[in-house]
């Protein structure tokens, strides 16, 4: 039915979108003048030509869908638009089921780019990519919490979808989606945009269209949400309308002061320049109201049109055909003026969408090429401030880079950095024209106080009190409160709250759930922060530090006979007292072939080496010593020595003059070992603390809820029905202990912690609130209200510790394994060389006891002998049988055969008279 053609002389191309928008008007022109050129050119299509039809869907979808149908009529290859993605949404089911490519310069919708439309090939830049550009700028910024306003249809709700993600990829977060209908009446924006300034954010997006897009930021400015304190991020629309309308009227530039928006940015090229100096004679020609300025969506309409002529001549030289063939399904349908039957389904259509796929060219966008997921490659846009009469770029932001203030193409030579300290960006100028970045958020003006929880505090008022019949509340952390408050740069309205029946102390996880469920916006006082709570609130910074201790009965102790053991514990004596020894041994062995000091009886030995030991403890050992490497291990041992004497005196020091305390209770271990009764705090973390991580069965703990209760349960003691000891937070303890000695802490802090004020999770108070806590401490205020509520007196300052500290050997095992290397390292030397010595004196020795009967037990005896003996009598015995042999080996020449005659000397004799020569005087240690 349908005629088939090589390389027909005409191909029909076909044009959707809204003729009179601000895209529209542009991007005809350009189609317009690419068709001209691609026609003008015959290298391109040689001497095909395109011929062009243009419909207009005048904003309708139901209209896009009959023009695009309309167009299918006439044996389309390919149609250009739509303009919007809600249309692109059902043309793209048209141009699946009949295999025509469809591309699009402006539907910008992320969710067009599934592989439910397969001929549906996006020719500009993604809004994934845009509304990553904003995520990025709102994290520069550091602002957290934004709230979207948006057109509430396919393109609006995609949109902002991508937002969310990418925001939640910078740990910020959409705190408020708020659709726009596309039909609304500015009464109903107005309505819409008092409800966004009742909320706590002041960040806002606008994803809308250019025809009323401009509607919402001027009922904005007439709610005063155009002054300062406001963010407007607004994306590409904007950017678009002031490059259409370069005049645009000074009351609608006076609605967008302080803007920030986006374009999609190109690059500088030749072509770009020779493309925008044609542009004005283009619209002058082919526009009736005068010449029109060119957005980017022109320049990206201008290349769609190229890129397919490209992928249209790849398609003839690839052999394609341009045939069509009939619609089975539709043959049935014609019937008035709709002849579906015309509609045909064109074949070369999935080869053709292959070589649009393929293209590689540069373009006036600059390069054109697609990624695998169907994208443009490098997307990339400029960040637009909107001053005065116009518009300043305070930087670009590309996928590849970030943020920056150089173009992107620059950066695309070296390698990519998305670092937070390679993001750069000019400053910009915000809403009532300030220069000074918006904190992005504000207290609601609905007239509500913020409601602060403080628990009902009984057991120490110092923290936490209220006044009886008022609703006022004092004490260390409400001063805190108070005087960070002071410091913040915005008042806070709020109201405290008291939490608890005001007798017993009410549970803080309590308080802080209904803190995380929006009952209360904070809350105040004593919290500890934990891993459990920080999963249902934020906490600011600590204001002051505590952790859980150990407080018992003590009793003072007397000084006794054998006081002066007590520095040191058994073990490290017992190790002292092996060193001492040791060393002696060692200095022993080292000099005993040496040094007469270290040689006589054994019984005069043995004392030498005890006295020598222990004489170093006072540094009065009279014996010289000779051999370099005795000297050195006495050098170690005497460093040693020092540091154990010093360390010694220091605590024998202050057992002797402080005044010592003792407990049964030595430490938290002891504590859990045992099976008496431990007293907390009702309501404190302290409870889930000992039976989760301590394994402390509930039966063991006994809640107290008064420091009277604390002291009546700590004085009857677990034998009477009261506790051991009570484990409760240190903060607490010193102000228990500041007036009662009779009682101390044990040991030393076994958690670490502080207390914060809770907010609810990413609330930016919280935020504030740690940056003043800070700055609170460092001028000195925080340490000052802690000594108005929380200091000492003279009982609690005497300390409430058990006992000085005994030296252990765990704080001297270093200096220990130090001397004990440096004494095998010397014994291992001297080894060496001793026998070294007796090879090589006792050689000649060797080989006559090899001609006569030998053992090994002989040989040990022999070197043992050798190794007790004084070293210069060996040198002196073997220089005289050294010379006693020369002499005999002169004589045995003459008398050889005497020898002959009169038999032979037996070596094993000789063997004998030469050993007894050498040790028959001198086998003793004298």
């Amino acid at each position: 039915m349908n005629g088939v053609s090589t390389i027909p002389p005409v191909l029909n191309i076909g044009a959707v979108f809204a003729l009179n928008s601000t895209i529209g008007k542009v991007a005809k022109v350009a189609i317009e003048a690419a068709v001209e050129d691609v026609n003008s050119n015959p290298a391109i299509l040689g001497g095909t030509k395109l011929k062009l039809t243009v419909h207009d869907t005048n904003y309708s979808r139901f209209l896009g869908m009959v023009e695009a149908l309309t167009l299918l009529e006439n044996e389309t290859v390919a149609i250009i638009g739509p303009q919007f993605s809600v249309i692109a949404h059902l043309v793209s089911h048209i141009a699946n089921e009949f295999q025509v490519p469809l591309l699009s310069f402006a539907a910008t919708d992320p969710s067009l780019s599934s592989l439910q439309y397969p001929f549906f090939v996006r020719t500009t830049q993604s809004d994934l990519y845009q509304m990553a550009a904003i995520a990025d700028i709102v994290d520069y910024f550091g602002w957290r919490n934004v709230i979207a306003l948006y057109v509430d249809d396919d393109h609006g709700r995609n949109g902002i979808a991508a937002l969310g993600d990418k925001l939640a990829e910078k740990r910020c977060w959409l705190s408020h989606k708020v659709p726009l209908s596309p039909k609304g009446s500015r009464n109903q924006i107005i309505d819409t945009l008092l409800t966004v300034s009742s909320m706590m954010s002041r960040i806002l997006v606008l994803h809308t269209y250019d025809i009323w897009g401009l509607e919402v930021l001027n009922a904005a400015k007439h709610l005063r949400m155009m002054e300062s304190g406001y963010v407007w991020i607004v994306t590409d629309w904007l950017s678009s309308i002031l490059d259409t309308d370069s005049q645009l009227h000074s009351e609608k530039m006076d609605d967008i002061q302080g803007v920030l928006t986006l374009r999609m940015y190109t690059q500088s090229s030749e072509e770009k320049r020779k493309f925008v100096t044609r542009w004005s004679n283009l619209t002058r020609r082919n526009t009736l109201n005068g010449p029109i300025g060119l957005n980017s969506f022109g320049l990206y309409a201008y290349d769609t049109l190229w890129l397919l002529a490209h992928a249209i001549g790849a398609f003839f030289d690839q052999g394609g055909n341009i045939s069509f063939s009939e619609d089975s399904k539709l043959s049935e349908l014609s019937r008035g003026d709709m002849r579906f039957s015309s509609m045909s389904i064109f074949n070369g259509g999935k080869m053709l969408l292959d070589n649009i796929l393929q293209v590689n060219m540069t373009g006036v966008t600059g390069p054109i090429k697609f990624t695998s997921d169907r994208d443009l490659i490098n997307p990339a846009y400029e960040v637009i401030n909107i001053i005065g009469t116009g518009s300043r770029r305070i930087g670009y932001w590309s996928n590849y880079s970030g943020l920056s203030v150089v173009p992107p193409e620059a950066l695309y030579k070296e390698p990519s950095n998305r670092s937070a300290s390679s993001q750069h960006l000019y400053s910009a100028v915000w809403p009532g024209q300030t220069t000074q970045k918006p904190r992005g958020w504000v207290f609601p003006n609905n007239g509500r106080h913020l409601r602060i929880g403080v628990p009902s505090q009984v057991i120490y008022p110092e923290f936490v009190a209220q006044g009886k019949g008022t609703d006022k509340f004092s004490g260390y952390c409400i001063d805190v409160f108070t005087a960070v408050l002071e410091l913040l740069p915005y008042a806070v309205p709020y109201k405290l709250v008291p939490f608890g029946d005001g007798h017993n102390s009410p549970k803080r996880f309590d308080l802080l759930r209904l803190v995380s469920e929006d009952v209360y916006d904070a809350a105040v006082g004593d919290f500890a922060i934990t891993t459990e709570r920080t999963k249902m609130v934020d906490f600011t910074q600590p204001y002051i530090e505590s952790g859980l201790v150990v407080v018992a009965p003590i009793k003072k102790l007397n000084s006794n006979a054998w006081a002066f053991l007590n520095p040191f514990t058994p073990n490290m004596w017992c190790v002292t007292g092996i060193f001492f020894l040791v060393v002696g041994v060692v200095v022993w062995i080292l000099e005993h072939r040496l040094n007469d000091d270290f040689r006589g009886p054994p019984r005069r030995q043995i004392g030498t080496i005890l006295w020598f030991s222990f004489s170093t403890l006072f540094f009065s050992h009279k014996e010289r010593t000779v051999n370099s490497l005795s000297r050195l291990v006495l050098i170690i041992w005497l460093f040693v020595v020092l540091i154990l004497t010093s360390s010694y005196t220091a605590s024998l020091t202050s057992i002797l003059t402080v005044e010592q305390l003792s407990s049964p209770i030595k430490d938290i271990q002891s504590l859990v070992a045992s099976s008496d009764h431990i007293g907390y705090q009702r309501g404190s973390f302290a409870e889930n603390y000992l039976t989760d991580e301590l394994n402390i069965d509930k039966s063991r703990l006994v809640p107290l809820n008064t420091a009277e209760e604390y002291e009546k349960a700590l004085t009857d003691g677990p034998k009477n029905g009261g506790v051991s000891a009570v484990i409760d937070e240190r903060a607490y303890m010193e102000v228990f202990l500041s007036t009662r000695c009779e009682f101390s802490i044990i040991g030393q802090e076994f958690t670490r912690i502080g207390w914060g004020f809770a907010f609810p999770r990413d609330s930016p108070l919280a935020v504030d609130m740690s940056i003043a806590i800070l700055e609170l401490s460092e001028n000195g205020d925080l340490q000052r209200i802690h000594d108005k509520w929380l200091t000492r007196s003279a009982c609690s300052s005497q300390g409430a510790k058990q006992e000085a500290d005994r030296l252990h050997l765990k704080s001297f095992w270093g200096l220990f394994v130090l001397c004990g290397v440096a004494c095998l390292l010397a014994l291992l030397i001297y080894l060496i060389q001793i026998v070294r010595q007796f090879a090589r004196h006792y050689l000649d020795l060797q080989e006559l006891e090899s001609a006569g009967p030998s053992s090994q037990s002989s040989r040990l005896q022999t070197f043992i002998s050798f190794a007790g003996e004084k070293e210069v009598v060996i040198k002196n015995l073997s220089k005289k049988r050294k010379l006693e042999r020369a002499s005999t080996g002169d004589i045995d020449k003459d008398k050889s055969t005497d020898g002959d005659l009169n038999g032979s000397v037996n070596p094993g004799n000789e063997a004998k008279l030469v050993a007894f020569e050498v040790f028959g005087h001198n086998s003793h240690f004298y």
